[in-house]
């Protein structure tokens, strides 16, 4: 469990930062630049959680759509202390990201997608405000899997961290569709139309 017991330590103010383990780097530092992105994503999350609670009706739609989120905002901190931690090196059992959590995405994928309308062109973000939040999302969760995946060019990462953040993009264009009318209501692209 975390105690915070003060915000500000001062450790921070030369330009530098500590990982899991008490490493030091610099902030700019390709990990700090992940997990950052990770927990920018997750904050965006947070708004669409505020959009979805303000915009769908239907009380149990509703509430299984904030549980998906919760959750997934919850495994987005334990992806951030994945990637903060450094594998490979000795001390505690770090948290990592596991097959489970990534199986659980692909399985309220299908869930969601079996009741949308077929596709028949890329979507573009907009429709309700909860979907518009989603696929802003989505564009960071993408710019995480960027950053994780160039920090796995040099470094190790945890495989299944970087499954789930492609899974994630997946779950949340498809949460999109599902809040705008299953997908009736999407804003579809239309090639050249603005020539």
């Amino acid at each position: 469990m975390v105690t915070l017991t003060r915000i500000y330590t001062r450790g921070g103010d030369t330009g530098d930062t500590s990982l899991g383990r008490g490493e030091r780097v610099p902030k700019h530092d390709a990990r700090v630049e992940a997990y950052g992105t990770v927990d920018e994503a997750n904050s965006v999350i947070g708004l669409a959680r505020a959009a979805v609670d303000r915009s769908v009706k239907n009380d149990v739609h509703r509430a299984h759509v904030d549980a998906m989120l919760m959750r997934i905002q919850n495994d987005l901190f334990d992806l951030g202390a994945d990637l903060c931690t450094i594998e490979g090196k000795r001390g505690e059992e770090a948290l990592r990201i596991l097959p489970s959590q990534v199986e659980r995405l692909e399985r309220e994928i299908d869930e969601m997608n079996a009741a949308l309308a077929p596709l028949t062109s890329f979507v573009l973000p907009g429709g309700s405000e909860a979907s518009a939040w989603l696929h802003l999302a989505r564009t960071v969760v993408r710019r995480a899997e960027r950053r994780m995946t160039a920090l796995a060019a040099d470094q190790a990462v945890n495989s299944e961290a970087i499954k789930y953040v492609n899974r994630l993009s997946d779950h949340l264009f498809v949460l999109a569709r599902r809040l705008n009318d299953n997908g009736t209501a999407d804003v579809l692209w239309v090639p050249g139309k603005g020539r």
